[in-house]
């Protein structure tokens, strides 16, 4: 009960007070930037590429809903980075009454996410029936494939809002809890990012062990600079663990498996 009663009496060194490390102050807006470098690296060859093949008509173009989401997408890691960038410069006043604005970018982003899902598999399919005798079995390999990324994408999905209400409702009860949850949320995300970048060693298709765990790597940086100022493991990353190791040890069992194949056909709407 003693060593309880002193961590908890151990003021937070993150919260940026002016006897505070200089990077306690600056590690939020320095992660927001990280996020939005991974999704800068992963997104724009990938979109490159993607271009210049519906260019040369082997690929549909991009549906709209598709645009919807990288804006919305790009608006959130910007609208994070403002956010980060205020508290560091001492406007918290500002801060709180732009906080509304990042869950209303959530809700929209959530709902455009999964609209998106569906709208990709069904175009890929619909492909199916255009594609010559010699792409079939190409393209039923990304059909296949698709099935697989939708959980990983429902998991994204519920985790994101997940730490997003948790980290609101924080907001004024504890500034270091909700700071950190706040930033817990976009890694959710990142494995987006991290499976477009092809010069990383990866699993895919065969398994989602690579994407679980560059996501986890996306919040190495918050993660250990915490622990050297701080000295404990903050409780955030508790939530993170109860939440997050549940849903990676479910994808790896479900990964491949005739009964998710047949799951996410029924989702999807074709089964």
């Amino acid at each position: 009960m003693a060593t309880i009663s002193v961590l908890q009496s151990n003021p937070d060194a993150l919260l940026g007070t002016p006897r505070a490390h200089a990077l306690d102050r600056w590690i939020f807006v320095l992660m927001a930037l990280w996020f939005i470098a991974l999704a800068l690296a992963g997104f724009i060859p990938d979109s490159l590429m993607k271009i210049e093949m519906v260019r040369m008509g082997i690929r549909p173009p991009f549906p709209l809903v598709l645009h919807m989401h990288a804006v919305l997408m790009g608006a959130f890691l910007l609208f994070l980075l403002s956010q980060t960038w205020l508290v560091a410069t001492g406007r918290c006043e500002l801060h709180r009454r732009l906080g509304p604005i990042g869950g209303l970018l959530a809700i929209a982003l959530l709902i455009v996410g999964f609209v998106l899902a569906p709208t990709m598999y069904h175009q890929v399919r619909d492909g199916l029936s255009l594609a010559p005798p010699e792409a079939q079995g190409a393209v039923q390999a990304l059909i296949s494939q698709l099935e697989n990324i939708l959980f990983l994408q429902i998991q994204a999905g519920i985790l994101f809002a997940l730490f997003i209400a948790i980290g609101l409702s924080y907001r004024s009860r504890d500034p270091g809890f909700h700071k950190r949850m706040m930033m817990l949320a976009p890694a959710m995300v990142m494995g987006a990012a991290f499976a477009r970048m092809p010069w990383l060693p990866h699993t895919i298709p065969e398994s989602p062990v690579s994407i679980l765990a560059y996501q986890w790597l996306a919040l190495a940086p918050l993660f250990l600079w915490d622990v050297i100022r701080n000295r404990r493991v903050h409780r955030a990353y508790f939530v993170l663990l109860a939440a997050y190791v549940p849903f990676n040890l479910f994808a790896i069992t479900a990964w491949g498996t005739p009964w998710w194949h047949s799951f996410a056909q029924r989702v999807m709407g074709v089964a």
